[in-house]
């Protein structure tokens, strides 16, 4: 059986057949560079569903970052709009959580009253706060660092309480930018299986930006492939390998299926670097 084969694209009627709470409809963005403009993103056309883990997968300067900016509400694109429950979605909003590349806790807070510190913005009780916050103390596996502050706690505890802090505030997506980059091979690892851990026990819709095959493979139900000059979506396919429950990752690895699957994804990404350097 070959990659193409068991790599089945999505159908628009699947996605329409799901709980869609995020739609890009014709997303261009152009930016001016000396005097002249330059197109970043063309005519970006996604669903994003409620239970979805999307990686999305692209050459360096194809319009990944921007493309979650617009989604975040921090970029205006130049044309076509977002919805989130089929409403106009132009600035950042409670309902679009974000995790970067660092973690950017507060540091004179606890990491509870960091995770505390949206709820709190919002206007949430004392007690209220304290129960959201250690629900999720808990289930990213920090509970017993709820006193701790950031520099106590190493690079992936960080990011742990990063992913803590935005799911306290419960948004319909949370966005992700290569969070897990900055972590050596085996806290990544870790890293990942926590966030394939905190999606099961979720549901919610995460869009994953990486660079990292392997990992788009890993954690994604849905793989989306862009290219550049200007950054567009050629290709998105449901991921069809099945996870055990330990989340062997190692031995998902091994199988056949696995790469046939990462060597047709990565053809996929690099034929868009040798058509732009022809």
């Amino acid at each position: 059986m070959s990659s193409i084969e068991l790599l089945s694209e999505c159908t628009s009627s699947e996605l329409k057949s799901k709980d869609s709470n995020i739609s890009l409809e014709n997303i261009s963005l152009d930016y001016g560079q000396s005097g002249k403009k330059f197109r970043a993103l063309e005519n970006i056309n996604l669903q994003l569903c409620s239970d979805d883990f999307v990686c999305v997968l692209g050459p360096s300067g194809c319009g990944k970052s921007s493309l979650l900016n617009i989604i975040a509400g921090y970029l205006t694109p130049s044309s076509g709009n977002v919805f989130i429950d089929g409403n106009s979605h132009t600035s950042p909003d409670p309902q679009v959580g974000v995790v970067f590349q660092q973690p950017n806790l507060l540091p004179w807070l606890n990491i509870q009253k960091n995770i505390e510190f949206g709820l709190k913005m919002k206007g949430a009780s004392k007690a209220k706060r304290v129960e959201i916050a250690s629900h999720y103390l808990e289930l990213v596996g920090l509970r017993d660092y709820d006193k701790s502050y950031p520099h106590q706690l190493s690079g992936g505890m960080k990011q742990r309480a990063a992913i803590a802090r935005t799911l306290a505030a419960d948004p319909k997506i949370i966005l992700l930018d290569e969070p897990f980059s900055a972590l050596d091979a085996l806290t990544r690892e870790k890293m990942q299986k926590h966030l394939y851990f905190i999606w099961e026990k979720t549901r919610k819709c995460l869009f994953f930006i990486t660079h990292d095959v392997d990992e788009a493979l890993l954690l994604g139900n849905r793989i989306i492939i862009m290219h550049s000059n200007p950054g567009r979506i050629i290709k998105e396919y449901k991921n069809p390998l099945i996870r055990s429950k330990e989340q062997n990752f190692r031995k998902l690895r091994s199988q056949k299926e696995f790469f046939e699957m990462r060597e047709y994804l990565i053809d996929q990404i690099q034929e868009d670097d040798e058509k732009n350097n022809e």
